[in-house]
């Protein structure tokens, strides 16, 4: 356990240091304008992307949250345009559906926000705003704390400006 916990601990000190104020600052404005957020991740991100969705929703923000059950993406992305947000969430080796379907969105001109694991993510060329996180690895196991967090950072923030209570609703100690 202990093991475990300060690989995450790790994971989060990094992703403090290395993840760019203006890039998270773009990527909570865009959720902020969205009409609706269509949320994808698939796989090991599927768990980031369904609290992230729940999250939103509980902010009172309109979230769609791309399962691909039944292979449905497509429809399930079909209402985005131009005035909503995507969401896009992979890492190596990125799941072809989440890849495949920010791509179509793109085609559509919806803005994304990727976050994934490197630049060189296939997400990238579809993203307006790139976050790149590298998580825990601990006996062969990726963690998500990292990614949990700023995607929790990410709904919150954007849910305090539209309250009108700023730019963020975490404190720092």
């Amino acid at each position: 356990l202990h093991e475990c916990a300060d690989a995450n601990a790790q994971a989060l000190e990094r992703l403090k240091r290395e993840i760019r104020a203006g890039d998270l600052e773009r990527a909570i404005a865009m959720i902020h304008a969205a009409r609706d957020i269509y949320v994808i991740g698939l796989r090991r991100a599927f768990p980031v992307t369904a609290y992230l969705a729940y999250a939103l929703g509980k902010l009172g923000f309109r979230a769609v949250l791309v399962d691909q059950v039944a292979a449905l993406g497509p429809e399930q992305l079909a209402g985005a345009g131009k005035r909503d947000a995507l969401v896009a969430v992979s890492f190596a080796p990125y799941t072809p559906a989440t890849v495949e379907l920010s791509a179509q969105a793109s085609a559509r001109k919806v803005p994304a926000i990727a976050i994934t694991d490197s630049p060189l993510s296939p997400l990238s060329p579809s993203a307006e705003v790139q976050l790149e996180i590298v998580e825990a690895d601990y006996a062969g196991f990726r963690s998500l704390s990292a990614t949990l967090s700023l995607a929790m950072a990410m709904a919150v923030a954007a849910g305090a400006r539209r309250s009108g209570r700023g730019s963020s609703g975490c404190r720092r100690p």
